[in-house]
Parts: C-alpha cells; sequence; structure tokens
C-alpha cells in the first residue's frame, strides 16, 4: 500500500487545534483485501463487472453491494457556519470533516463532506439532486435562513431518501429531550407550560415546530422588533406561518417573558438579568448561542431552576451529536425514504429517556459520550420509521 503523502510544516505548528487538523480529519480506507492478483480481480475488473450488471438489473442491489445505503453527503455552502457565519465553502471544511467523523464515531455512518461554492437555492439544489445516487442521506449543515428553507423543501420533494438540515432538526430534538426532563423536573406539564423562543431562524422555526407536535401550545417566538404574531406588518413567509400556529402574544421580548416558564434562545445577542428575573417560579432557560449565550449560566442560576447552554463547559450541553447520528443509523436500518415528525419525536423521547432515574438539575440531558445514546435513538427511530410507513426494509 502506498504511503500518504506528508503534510508539509504549517505556520501554526505547535497549537494543538491546528496541530490535529494537520491533513485534515478524514481518510477512505479499504474494506477488501487487496494483496494479490486475485483480491484485485475480485474487487477490481473482471469481478465488479458482474456486481455492475446485477445493479443495472436491479438498481435495489445498490441496497447490498455498495457503501451507498450507511453514506451520508454533509452538504453546505458556507454561509452560516457555527457563530463564524457566511464564511465561504473552502474555510467550513473542517466543519463538515467535523460532521462527518461524529457521524462515524456516534453512528458508525459514513459522512462525505461537500462544500458548495454557490449560494443560490436553484443551484444548490440541482447538485444535490445530481450526486445524490451516491448516497443514502443528505444531511444539510450550515445554510443560512430563509435559504435553508425552501432548499430542504425542495429536496424533499425530489428525493426517496432522507434530508435532513441538522441546524434545524438536530437542534429542535435535543431541546425537546431537555425540556422534556426539565419539565418532569419541575413538576410542570406540556399543555400548562408557557415558553419564549428568542430567535425565529432555522433553529427557531423547528424548535416552534417539534415544541408544537410534542403538545406545548403556549408559545410565543421573538425577533429583534418582538414577537411574532398575526397582527404584525412585515412579517416573511416564514415569520407569518409561525405567528399564526403560536399563541399570538405580542410586545417585545421582555413583554412575553414576564411570568412566562421556559426561555429558549437560539438567536445570540444578550437578554437582561431584570428581564430573566420576571419568569415563573423554577423557571427554565435554555440559552444555547455559542460561544456566549444569550443569558450566561451564572446569570441564569439566579432566578431559575434549571439552566442548559450550547457550551461543553457547563451542565447540561444542548448538543445535536445527541441526535443526527443515532437519527440517521435508525433511517438506514431500515431503508427510510424519508425523515418524519414522529421519527424526530421519537429520537427525543428515546434522549431523554436515558436520564431516567439520574435526572436532576444538573443532569436532564445525557453525556454525548454515553454509549446508549446512539443505539437507542436509531432503535426509536427505526420504530418510529415503519409506524410512519416510510421504512423500506
Amino acid at each position: 500500500m502506498t504511503a500518504a503523502p506528508t503534510p508539509p510544516s504549517h505556520p501554526h505548528a505547535g497549537d494543538p487545534v491546528f496541530d490535529l487538523h494537520l491533513g485534515g480529519k478524514m481518510e477512505i480506507r479499504s474494506t477488501a483485501p487487496l494483496a494479490d492478483r486475485d483480491d484485485l480481480s475480485l474487487a477490481y475488473t473482471p469481478g465488479v463487472a458482474r456486481v455492475c450488471e446485477a445493479i443495472a438489473a436491479d438498481p435495489a442491489m445498490t441496497q447490498h453491494y455498495t457503501w451507498v445505503p450507511n453514506t451520508v453527503a454533509v452538504v453546505t455552502d458556507g454561509t452560516a457556519v457555527l457563530g463564524l457565519g457566511d464564511i465561504g465553502p473552502a474555510a467550513a471544511m473542517p466543519v463538515m470533516e467535523g460532521k462527518a467523523v461524529l457521524f462515524k464515531q456516534f453512528g458508525n455512518v459514513d459522512g462525505v463532506p461537500i462544500c458548495l461554492d454557490t449560494t443560490d437555492v436553484d443551484e444548490i439544489v440541482e447538485t444535490v439532486v445530481r450526486l445524490a445516487p451516491s448516497f443514502g442521506g443528505i444531511n444539510l449543515e450550515d445554510i443560512s435562513a430563509p435559504r435553508c428553507f425552501e432548499i430542504e423543501d425542495r429536496l424533499k420533494e425530489r428525493l426517496d431518501i432522507p434530508v435532513f438540515h441538522d441546524d434545524q432538526h438536530g437542534t429542535a430534538v435535543v431541546v425537546l429531550a431537555a425540556l422534556m426532563n426539565a419539565l418532569r423536573l419541575t413538576g410542570r406539564t406540556p399543555e400548562r407550560t408557557r415558553v419564549v423562543i428568542s430567535g425565529a431562524g432555522a433553529a427557531g422555526v423547528a424548535v416552534t415546530k417539534i415544541l408544537l407536535e410534542a403538545g406545548i401550545t403556549d408559545l410565543a417566538v421573538t425577533d429583534r422588533q418582538g414577537s411574532l404574531h398575526s397582527g404584525r406588518d412585515g412579517l416573511t413567509e416564514v415569520k407569518g406561518r409561525l405567528a399564526a400556529t403560536t399563541a399570538g402574544r405580542t410586545g417585545s421580548l421582555g413583554d412575553v417573558l414576564a411570568g412566562a416558564d421556559v426561555f429558549i434562545g437560539v438567536s445570540g445577542g444578550s437578554v437582561p438579568e431584570e428581564q430573566i428575573a420576571t419568569m415563573a417560579p423554577d423557571a427554565i432557560v435554555f440559552g444555547l448561542a455559542n460561544p456566549t449565550p444569550e443569558v450566561h449560566p451564572d446569570i441564569a442560576h439566579r432566578h431559575a431552576r434549571v439552566v442548559a447552554t450550547g457550551r461543553s463547559d457547563y451542565p447540561n450541553q444542548i448538543n445535536n451529536v445527541l441526535a443526527f447520528p443515532g437519527i440517521f443509523r435508525g433511517a438506514f436500518d431500515v431503508h427510510a425514504s424519508a425523515i418524519t415528525e414522529g421519527m424526530k419525536l421519537a429520537a427525543a423521547q428515546a434522549i431523554a429517556g436515558l436520564v431516567a432515574e439520574d435526572l436532576r438539575e444538573d443532569h436532564i440531558i445525557p453525556s454525548p459520550f454515553d454509549p446508549r445514546v446512539g443505539p437507542t435513538v436509531a432503535a426509536a427511530v427505526a420504530a418510529a420509521a415503519r409506524r410512519d410507513g416510510v421504512a423500506r426494509a
């Protein structure tokens, strides 16, 4: 086997972050032996021709004789990368590589990072559709709103494989899992809980939808101009739909926070302490912006019983890695044609259930390194796919 080239020296040598990323975080490895001529004749010509002919006669054979059914495309245009914003496709590659290695580590799913040099919705859709025969699923990543909504919707219409925008749905699944346990801890029921969501972008839209599916109907969603409601002028189509499905409360973020049980921040920015102080007793505060939460945990703890962030250096990290590897693992295990709302709810319930008797204020969500997470989520998602009629195996 030819050795991989040695990466050249680099200007950040000695920095452990850059040293870890030197040469990238991924490589392709063969699963077939190639020790002699017989091996080569089976793995490549002439033997491979028989497999190609079998697939040509019955395309479903792809599910058995290629890596396609276990491979997800991790697709971005680099317009909304982490907390960095629009940094372009080249700079997005380290994050997409990271996503791919998380897929492998936590779900045994093969991920291929694809960074597209276009921000045009039509071009992105057409490119992904043409790439789709090489993949069992599409994970959209770090594409800015509102384009991400249209891209996902159009790909779902045209493809018969799972399409999942993790910034929306992965976040929503883990938020719901954590919130289910926080409500249990504080003695609340979904039907009697008042929630304020700060942020009407990709994550805010998806969190709102999944909370509604879970039975939480007293929701207020805010943007920079205040609460979304049907009487407000100038709403985009997406925000108009949110306004039509939520409680219709009016006013600023401070106005709707008064007396609220739950605050979920998915917007960045900063919420003044005096506004958090007006929330209901035993409040729940999820400040999920990275690296700086909307409410610093130390401040939130002065007024809230349960606090979560998106950071790994505080308890109760809302981390998407709890969701997306197991969701795709479960979808792939049953050759699902889509990822349904029922599959997302099942994933959230499975994650929440892993805390069980260990539930406490600083432990409402399992660790990403809990080995039960991936298999448990996968099993729940596969079962939900069968119930929802999208399983093909």
